[in-house]
């Protein structure tokens, strides 16, 4: 009873975070404003919407050949079906909960393919490794790209209107962004100095020192792969097919069908932030994609419509595929392994598997 409070407890506060970006959003929206982005999202040429939903769909069935690459070392080969329905899931559960995914899809290996939890856990560990250098790539090539608007956009909308609104400095007078920031990240620097053993025994430093070991872990596992071309090659293909999910979008409406590619990969880089503030990005994303807009001389309403469009099509197909995966998943086992699966149970539940509580606290 306690675990499905805590549990509900937390859903309830992820999403009360989403709801309140929705309200952040709109309330200094004008009644003119808001029907504008309802006519946006009723005449949208739905068409790309399919589009991007289908290359959704490729890019989990990508991520699931690369994870399954990832168990071949230690001897297991799972069926490619299986995989693709568990990654599907663990997309569904983490609509839920933050990383309640990761422990699913594990929880499913370990109930239909006998792979132990832990190993196959191990090797999410690895996924979220490669995942992270991928995003850093991406993210540095993104402000390479967009320096000078990045950072016109940080003094217009950020830092001037700090200043402004209290005043800390002259405008005419105030010193460069850069420097405070210099001196802000050396201030730090001397705080942590100072202070590190005291940091260094809290519960935050021994989680971050946990996730950057594990990380580390995961990337080393990666030199006994038996394709390491084929790997990188589904990488590419996972992270390609994620920008296009997003870029497909914007032909959608008439204001964001001339946008570039490197407005797609700005979306992408920010829009990925979101998700991983908030579970599905429910609230934010929009949120997000509306400010990223604002670069590339899209008006917030246009963006914002554009933001629910392209986070609508990925949550829906999330949900859709995901139900049919749990439905269709028992099925399929009972029929290729000739048994009615309720043997295969043996205590491998996400609830009753201690080391399914224990990895999600990493």
């Amino acid at each position: 009873m306690k675990k499905t409070l805590a549990i509900t407890f937390r859903f309830l506060i992820f999403l009360g975070i989403g709801i309140f970006f929705i309200w952040l959003f709109l309330r200094n929206l004008t009644t003119e404003q808001k029907g504008d982005i309802i006519e946006a999202l009723r005449m949208a040429n739905y068409t790309w919407i399919i589009v991007a939903i289908i290359l959704g769909l490729l890019s989990h069935w990508v991520r699931a050949l690369r994870w399954r690459m990832l168990m071949e070392p230690m001897g297991f080969t799972p069926k490619k079906l299986n995989v693709y329905m568990a990654v599907l899931i663990a997309y569904l559960a983490n609509l839920a909960l933050p990383r309640l995914g990761e422990v699913s899809r594990c929880g499913i290996l370990t109930r239909y393919e006998k792979i132990p939890f832990n190993k196959s856990f191990g090797t999410v560990i690895t996924e979220r490794a490669v995942d992270l250098l991928t995003y850093i790539l991406l993210f540095l090539l993104m402000v390479l790209t967009m320096s000078d608007a990045l950072s016109a956009y940080v003094y217009d909308r950020i830092y001037m209107p700090l200043i402004l609104k209290f005043q800390i400095f002259n405008p005419e007078n105030s010193p460069s962004l850069f420097l405070i920031l210099s001196i802000g990240m050396a201030f730090l620097v001397v705080l942590f100095f100072l202070f590190r053993k005291a940091i260094m025994r809290t519960k935050l430093y021994s989680k971050i020192y946990s996730l950057i070991s594990g990380l580390l872990a995961g990337m080393k596992s990666l030199l006994v792969i038996r394709k390491p071309w084929l790997f990188i090659f589904y990488t590419i293909a996972l992270w390609v097919l994620y920008f296009f999910m997003s870029y497909v979008v914007f032909f959608a409406l008439p204001e964001t069908s001339a946008l570039s590619l490197k407005a797609g990969l700005t979306v992408l880089v920010f829009g990925s932030i979101g998700i991983m503030i908030v579970q599905g990005g429910i609230g934010i994303y929009p949120a997000i994609v509306a400010e990223t807009l604002v670069l590339f001389s899209i008006n917030s309403v246009t963006g914002y419509a554009m933001g629910w469009l392209i986070w609508s099509s990925q949550t829906i197909m999330v949900i859709v595929a995901g139900v049919f995966s749990l439905l269709l998943l028992h099925t399929f086992n009972r029929k290729v392994n000739g048994i009615s699966g309720s043997n295969t149970d043996q205590n491998y539940s996400i609830a009753q598997s201690p080391t399914a509580t224990n990895d999600l606290e990493v």
